[in-house]
């Protein structure tokens, strides 16, 4: 079967049109499934397959009478077929089907159609991480624990860690909507006692879709929690990202900048202003698509064979969290193919605390050298507080010192201090992190 209409953008996957767009598919691949299997005339299946459709005003103006969008729609599309003098094969529309037949397996459709695009916005950012972090491999930068200074880092590595994730985000997303590309034809309570399991197998191969092995009336909400829960992780690596960058682009830092348009206004108040509007977007936004993983949780549970407490939730979560993951993989690609990276103030602040980064390497190297870790450590420490609260320079204070001076030799000392000592193994990582060192 040939699907009646071309594949939409994002929003328009969700709008009522393509909706019934999707009932109709799933309407069709029954009447011509059915058709082949004997249990329905091929001249109606044929006819169902030319000439049905609908008129979305009619569908609504039915349903405001009626109270069913199923019964409306069917409705509608029956019009549609006696107006062309179709009247007799009419009769096989919808036949063996209950409701959810057709709006379950219509909602993998759209689903399906979602996960594409959202499949192709982790492959563009992915793709986007990987050129930042190779051309910034070798930049060094300050890393940060508790937001003080640490030890260092390369900005590039900070690029890879994110990649890093994102590749997982996509494996796992890509797991949750095979999971979830699942059609049921199974009856009103999941017995096939109309139509049978091989006559659902065709309908469901007929829209390239699988079967769901068992179902109720409805098919168990477990896969569009995980589904959503799925999205949300992705929302919260996202949001991860926006937050460092939130953090490396304020005034004491500004190592990490968010692009800023010529003619762009940061503020009605202060024109000195150059905000991190984008970064904000996205985390909060990502607070939305958390949001939405709880109440996909709480439709998992619904009576018995099936309720309809799940159905008006997942009109809103569904759209909403697929259009929102949309959207912030596209924010976050643009944010981070724009991003600008100033290495030099990275390297102003590396050098800001005058040594204070190697405190670490110059303990061990004490104890190496034969002086009692407890009394490394007070020693370190008591310089590295010294210089802390008096701005000193940590590094001249060492030098100085005559007790480390018995254990550390003057070239021992400054390999202590070595930038290159402390990241010689960057490329490494990147070789255990992207299997190559080019980019």
């Amino acid at each position: 079967m040939i699907a009646r209409y071309t594949r939409p953008q994002m929003g328009a996957i969700w709008n009522d049109l393509h909706k019934y767009e999707c009932w109709l598919e799933v309407e069709l691949a029954a009447a011509e499934a059915l058709a082949d299997l004997g249990e329905v005339p091929h001249d109606a299946a044929k006819a169902l397959v030319t000439h049905a459709g609908f008129e979305l005003n009619r569908i609504q103006e039915i349903e405001r009478e009626v109270r069913h969008d199923v019964i409306a729609f069917t409705t509608a599309v029956a019009e549609t077929m006696r107006a062309k003098g179709l009247a007799e094969a009419s009769r096989w529309l919808h036949y063996g089907l209950t409701s959810n037949d057709v709006v379950d397996t219509a909602q993998a459709l759209q689903i399906r159609d979602a996960s594409r695009l959202i499949a192709a916005g982790l492959a563009a950012l992915s793709a986007a991480l990987k050129r930042l972090a190779f051309q910034y491999k070798d930049a060094i930068q300050i890393g940060r624990t508790h937001g003080m200074h640490a030890e260092p880092i390369t900005f590039g590595l900070k690029a890879a860690l994110w990649w890093d994730e994102i590749e997982r985000q996509r494996r796992r997303f890509s797991a949750a909507a095979e999971e979830i590309r699942v059609g049921k034809i199974s009856g009103a309570v999941g017995t096939f006692a109309h139509i049978g399991p091989q006559a659902e197998e065709k309908i469901c191969a007929y829209l390239r879709l699988k079967p769901a092995p068992i179902t109720s009336q409805v098919l168990s909400r477990d896969l569009h929690a995980n589904y959503i829960a799925t999205l949300a992780g992705i929302a919260a690596s996202l949001e991860k990202i926006a937050l460092e960058i939130r953090h490396l682009q304020r005034t004491e830092v500004r190592e990490a900048e968010e692009p800023f348009a010529a003619g762009q206004k940061g503020s009605s108040a202060m024109p000195h202003k150059r905000n991190p509007v984008t970064c904000e977007q996205i985390c909060g936004l990502a607070r939305v698509v958390r949001a939405n993983a709880q109440a996909a949780f709480e439709n998992v549970a619904l009576w018995h064979e099936r309720d309809i407490s799940h159905s008006s939730v997942e009109r809103v979560i569904l759209p909403d969290s697929t259009i929102l993951v949309d959207y912030l993989l596209s924010k976050t690609s643009w944010l981070i193919s724009g991003l600008r990276v100033n290495t030099e103030r990275m390297r102003r602040n590396v050098d800001m605390t005058r040594g204070l980064i190697f405190s670490g390497q110059l303990l061990l190297d004490l104890a190496l050298a034969g002086m009692l870790r407890e009394d490394a450590y007070r020693v370190v420490q008591g310089h590295a507080m010294e210089a802390w609260e008096n701005e000193g320079d940590f590094r001249v204070a060492v030098e100085a010192d005559p007790h480390i001076q018995q254990y550390l030799t003057e070239d021992q000392l400054a390999n202590v201090f070595s930038l290159d000592r402390q990241l010689g193994n960057v490329d490494a990582i990147f070789q255990r992190v992207f299997g190559t060192l080019e980019s």
